[in-house]
């Protein structure tokens, strides 16, 4: 039954005449009908006790008795001893409008940037949640500035040094809704202060010519290599702003070498450019160095982004920007303008999730997992189809695959959804035309048994294509 918790008298819109002729009861009676006919007192919503409706009318509780009596005895409500007066199903009165129907999914999905969502820490996360509710002072519920409260940023700045090898102030540490927001405000600013033009890799994913485009920028594609972007092509991109995956590109896997980077940094210097790092899944990293952030090179031209969406939880909704000082104020005052500040609960309780060292303690448990996923889907393709070339396999949640020759990714994606599993491809993430053929496969969210299972059904979707060639 969908149950409507209804119990506010003023909802019931029950107004009484105490000079007319009409009887007290009466006139609960008839507003009671009117609001089930007219449908604003749904099927199964709960009524006032007669005894607090009663007071809150200023009538005795028998005129209220005798009210409900008489609607339960014409139908319109039950009334069973010990619980709640509702309003029973009347005849004409719309039908609940059902759910739409749940659209059957992939059997098995290899989705790019999926983390394992049962694996979130909820017990740690809760003891932070009920420290922060206890002990947080009452200004934190208040309205926030578009910095995002103090606690977080400190502790996402001495996290970043100390993990990333960032060069953080926490005064131009910048909470967001995640790296979606990130990318909006800082292209919405660069806009808004004459920006044209936004380099981006290619491949890469789309937000951010999706976004450049809402504010009328030309997006410039940068080819990239086995290492990353050729910093040549960013000398002729003649662009304002270039966004880069440079520890772990995505999605193809190469790591921007050192070289690389002082030719951005020298670059974004002499144009008076802005340099986006996004650092979106540097955390895991399985076969090789940890890779320090391009921001602690130039923090005055890079803007740095991270977000918990791959090392903790998407659902969080939490993100973050860190900012050169010219461009903060401006950055602040847009989130401000855009949803007057994430939330400060979970602000809050991230802080001290940070501050207590359970970050940390969650990737280290997270690693030699996804590490074994990793290598269960390595071992399954090296098996089953042995011609598929994996590439950027050293860090991350996902894998590409190159098809081998005469293969096309498009075909291969459709003959493995018949056998319902859902496999990407790179072609629609590349903006200069067709390249190489093939596969991105997500193994962060699945279990080793359902890898196993997925490539098994990606070898037989294969074999079944070369059948038919």
């Amino acid at each position: 039954m969908n149950t409507v918790n209804s119990t506010l008298v003023d909802d019931l819109l029950v107004e009484l005449d105490r000079t007319g002729a009409t009887p007290l009861h009466r006139q609960i009676e008839a507003a009671l009908r009117d609001g089930i006919r007219a449908g604003r007192l749904r099927h199964g919503a709960s009524l006032p006790s007669s005894r607090r409706l009663a007071t809150e009318l200023g009538v005795s509780r028998g005129v209220v008795v005798e009210a409900y009596d008489q609607l339960v005895a014409e139908g319109y409500l039950t009334s069973t001893p010990g619980s709640y007066t509702r309003v029973a199903a009347v005849g004409g009165q719309a039908a609940a409008v059902p759910p739409p129907p749940q659209t059957a999914g992939p059997h098995i999905d290899f989705g790019y940037g999926r983390i394992d969502p049962a694996s979130f820490p909820r017990a740690a996360w809760l003891r932070s949640l009920r420290r922060v509710l206890t002990d947080a002072p009452h200004s934190r519920l208040n309205y926030l500035d578009g910095y995002g409260l103090p606690e977080l940023r400190t502790a996402l700045a001495d996290y970043l040094d100390r993990v990333r090898g960032t060069s953080t102030d926490s005064s131009q540490v910048l909470i967001t809704s995640g790296y979606g927001q990130a990318a909006a405000l800082i292209i919405g600013v660069l806009a808004g202060r004459g920006a044209r033009r936004v380099a981006v890799e290619d491949p890469s994913t789309d937000d951010v010519r999706l976004l450049a485009h809402l504010h009328g920028l030309d997006v410039v594609p940068l080819p990239v290599t086995g290492e990353g972007i050729d910093p040549a092509a960013l000398e002729r991109a003649d662009a304002d702003l270039v966004v880069l995956t440079p520890s772990h590109q995505w999605p193809l896997g190469g790591v921007l070498p050192a070289r690389a980077r002082r030719e951005v940094v020298r670059w974004a210097r002499a144009r008076g450019a802005v340099v986006v790092e996004d650092d979106y899944d540097a955390e895991f990293r399985y076969d090789r160095a940890p890779i320090g952030a391009m921001q602690g090179l130039a923090p005055d031209v890079v803007v740095y982004a991270g977000s918990l969406s791959k090392i903790l939880a998407p659902g969080l909704r939490l993100g973050w920007l860190v900012v050169p000082a010219h461009l903060a104020d401006a950055v602040a005052e847009a989130k401000l303008l855009a949803d007057r500040g994430s939330p400060a609960i979970e602000q809050l309780a991230f802080a001290d999730f940070l501050v207590r060292g359970e970050l940390d303690r969650h990737l280290r448990r997270m690693r030699p997992v996804y590490r074994r996923r990793r290598d269960v889907l390595l071992a399954r393709l090296a098996e089953s189809l042995p011609g598929f070339e994996p590439t950027g396999v050293a860090a991350g949640l996902h894998v590409v695959v190159w098809l081998p020759d005469g293969m096309r990714e498009d075909d291969v994606v459709a003959a493995v959804a018949g056998h319902g599993v859902r496999v990407a491809g790179v072609g629609p993430y590349r903006l200069a035309g067709p390249g190489r053929q093939g596969l991105i496969l997500g193994y962060g969210g699945l279990s080793e048994g359902r890898i196993t299972e997925g490539v098994a059904a990606l070898a037989a979707a294969v074999r079944a294509l070369r059948q038919r060639r």
